[in-house]
């Protein structure tokens, strides 16, 4: 029998869930869905394809989680190069559902959370 996951481990893994689908289509069950969405930014948004889809990719692979981005162990933030463009930040945040007007009471907990996961370069955040 697997140990349970802790709140925070719950919370991290259906971050890495989420982003681990951006710029994919989505193939999944139902139950393995992630209720979310992905945004990117108009500096985003101005690059060149390629360097969008690196941006995608680089997203979807993040795992330099440190004490340092990633002090609480949510996987919620992370940053990283793209030649041409710069650093890049991504950050997911928790709402109660899909209208985004109030913040998750749990985002531990798939139904009663709805992530936003944004992409943007770092002099927009």
């Amino acid at each position: 029998m697997s140990p349970r996951l802790t709140r925070t481990e719950r919370i991290a893994r259906l971050n890495d869930q989420l982003r681990a689908r951006v710029g994919l289509p989505v193939f999944l069950g139902e139950s393995e869905l992630v209720l979310g969405m992905i945004m990117m930014t108009r500096g985003i948004m101005a690059l060149e394809p390629e360097q969008i889809i690196d941006a995608w990719s680089k997203v979807r692979r993040f795992d330099d989680f440190s004490s340092d981005n990633d002090p609480y162990g949510e996987h919620d933030f992370g940053s990283f190069e793209i030649d041409g463009a710069g650093r890049l930040f991504w950050k997911i945040d928790y709402y109660g559902d899909r209208t985004c007007n109030s913040g998750s009471e749990d985002p531990a907990d798939p139904d009663r959370s709805y992530r936003v996961l944004t992409i943007m370069r770092a002099e927009e955040y």
